[in-house]
């Protein structure tokens, strides 16, 4: 039920206890004789009697209880503690709104249960209602939102998602497209179809009118009903893909689909129409950033159009799809392979992201929040586990780097709200294994401090021996040296010599101009300007301890006879009968899409003094590969 009970009046002045005093004429004479200014609102005045509902700007909805003759003095209770609250009507004329009882506002204090029947199966009606009472029928946006959320309270944003579903059906109400135009109720009644109607006719924007089509289709309970429309509107969808210059390729590519589905109607080839999605597909060079930029809803279709338009090497194109993919369109490309009986391609290509540390952020998420799933289990099964917890590190760090704003890291804060998944991705590590990955954490700069500690403490209550990196014993690991080429370093120079020279100076000139726009409590450039100074002099630190320990190497000392620090191998994959070629290289030259390797990386390390002939195993959670090493070259001799 809708609660606008009021709490009970306050026994403290013996003239609130009497029966209501009305505010007589004599009274509201007095008042605009003090301020003649007031006559132009003496209706209002005379409103404001006991009994009468209102609304003031400040302190919300309220109902007149007396007037304190006396004192010349409203008496209103406001909703919550506010009550028996003394208010001069002159004072309080321009703020006070005096609802008549029509108002929405009002009949949910006098007919509660017939307001909360509507609320609940009737939305509709609500809207309905307000705007009747609305000056010409008519209400913003804001208004109307501003409105319904003061009678709801809290429930407003899950009751308002789904009454504007109901509203985009009702005939009587006019709902805009715009956040800018108003809500109005019709004379007549229309149908939501002849008014999108209306906007695809009218409309010149080529994206709007795709949008509206398919709207438009959607919204039809049958096609009967726009069935002398279906021509016209087809024959200007067509020519809109066809002509319109401004529209992007997934925007066309989605106006094909909605005129195929109008097409269908009219009993037309839509295999001979022009332009075809496999004319689009086949002819776009960037499928992934393709796929991004489709409607979700419509992400499906465009798999299975690849599997049409590409019979030979769908799977193979799709799992690139995946690889580049990002949010939703990451979980549509693996269910849809696992529909399609792929899982153990698609779980190979995990083991091998895993291995080369390519791993991107949107299929790490997906694998940490589907762990537990029975349908995806032949895929994460052998994942989880210390080898992707370096995985995520090293995504939230690379993220970090490249972040100029103060945007969240998804990655890490699924990390963080999630108590149980370091315990399940640390189930089976040493010691060893634990301590360097706290030590990864420690350096990462993709976390506030607090939820570092935050992370080490759940490292400390699996591992107590992690306890020594927070006390400080870290001297031994930063001591050991780290063999870099020299293009690498130069690269390292380079930047740190910009941090110094330009964004940190730059930073602090934001920080002061920041701070001379007043209190620091309330003052968002200040706070984002410092957060940009910590993770500045965080890379600061990282960039002198790293370079610290550098030591250049030109490879030359690389050996044929087995694999070191500047060595080209060739491996065989036992498990996918694949052959892979890699440079382990210096320990910031890591590229695998070019084929090369830090030497840092699990794969490099297991390589490193290994013959020809040597078998190195690689486990993931139980899950072991076999690469056999077949040949080792110099990659001074050999690189491009």
């Amino acid at each position: 039920m809708v609660n606008f009970s009021f709490p009970p009046a306050r026994l403290t002045k013996a003239p609130y206890l009497s029966e209501p005093t009305f505010m007589k004429k004599e009274a509201i004479d007095l008042i605009i004789e003090k301020n003649p200014k007031l006559a132009k609102s003496r209706a209002k005045l005379e409103a404001m009697q006991a009994g009468a509902f209102c609304l003031h700007r400040a302190w919300g909805f309220g109902k007149i209880r007396d007037y304190d003759v006396a004192s010349g003095k409203l008496i209103i209770d406001f909703d919550g503690e506010k009550t028996s609250h003394p208010m001069d009507p002159a004072f309080c004329v321009e703020r006070l709104e005096i609802l008549p009882a029509s108002n929405i506002l009002v009949r949910a204090r006098t007919d509660s249960a017939g307001i909360e029947e509507m609320l609940k199966k009737r939305p509709a009606d609500i809207v309905v209602e307000i705007l009747h009472h609305a000056p010409d029928r008519t209400m913003s946006s804001v208004e109307l939102e501003n409105l319904l959320a003061r009678l709801l309270g809290e429930r407003f944003k899950k009751w308002w998602s789904g009454a504007k579903k109901h509203l985009a059906k009702d005939a009587r109400v006019s709902v805009p497209s715009k956040k800018s135009e108003p809500f109005v109720l019709r004379e007549e009644p229309v149908k939501p179809e002849q008014q999108i109607l209306e906007e695809f006719y009218v409309t010149k924007q080529p994206k709007k009118k795709i949008l509206l089509a398919e709207k438009l289709y959607s919204f039809s309970s049958s096609v009967e009903e726009i069935e002398k429309d279906l021509p016209r509107i087809f024959d200007d969808l067509t020519n809109t893909i066809k002509e319109a210059r401004q529209l992007t390729t997934a925007d066309r590519l989605h106006g094909v689909w909605v005129r195929n589905d109008l097409a269908r109607h009219l009993h037309a080839d839509v295999d001979k129409l022009e332009p075809t999605s496999t004319s689009i597909i086949i002819g776009c060079p960037d499928l992934p950033q393709l796929a991004e930029q489709l409607p979700s809803n419509f992400q499906r279709r465009f798999l299975d159009v690849i599997t049409r338009v590409y019979p030979d090497s769908w799977k193979e194109v799709i799992i690139n799809l995946l690889r580049n993919s990002s949010g939703k369109f990451t979980a549509e490309c693996i269910s849809f392979l696992v529909d399609k009986d792929c899982a153990d391609q698609d779980a190979e290509c995990f083991r091998r992201w895993l291995n080369e540390q390519t791993l991107k952020t949107s299929v790490l998420l997906w694998i940490i929040r589907n762990r537990h799933s029975r349908k995806f289990a032949k895929l994460v099964d052998g994942m989880i586990g210390p080898r992707l917890l370096a995985a995520i590190f090293y995504a939230i760090d690379s993220e970090a780097l490249q972040n100029t704003g103060n945007r969240r890291i998804t990655l890490a804060d699924a990390l963080s709200d999630d108590p149980d998944l370091i315990a399940d991705l640390l189930a089976d590590a040493n010691d060893e294994t634990a301590r360097d990955l706290a030590q990864t954490l420690l350096l990462n700069q993709g976390f506030e401090d607090l939820t570092k500690k935050s992370l080490i403490a759940r490292f400390i209550r699996l591992f107590p021996k992690i306890q020594t990196l927070v006390g400080g014993d870290t001297t031994s690991r930063q001591a050991e040296s780290l063999l870099v080429s020299q293009v690498s370093l130069d690269n390292r120079k380079k930047e740190y010599e910009d941090l110094i020279q330009v964004r940190i100076p730059e930073n602090k000139v934001a920080i002061q101009t920041a701070r001379e726009l007043g209190d620091l409590r309330e003052n968002a450039e200040y706070k984002m300007a410092r957060q940009e100074q910590d993770t500045l002099l965080a890379r600061k630190s990282l960039l002198e301890s790293e370079m610290s320990r550098s030591r250049v190497t030109d490879f030359s000392d690389a050996q044929v006879d087995n694999v070191g620090v500047g060595s080209v191998v060739e491996l065989f994959n036992k498990n996918s009968n694949r052959t892979h070629r890699y440079a382990i290289l210096g320990a910031w030259d890591s590229n695998p899409e070019k084929g090369m390797l830090s030497y840092k990386t699990p794969l490099g390390q297991n390589l490193l003094g290994k013959k020809i002939g040597d078998v190195v195993r690689t486990e993931i959670e139980g899950s072991v590969e076999e690469w056999t090493l077949r040949k080792i070259e110099r990659w001074v001799e050999v690189k491009p």
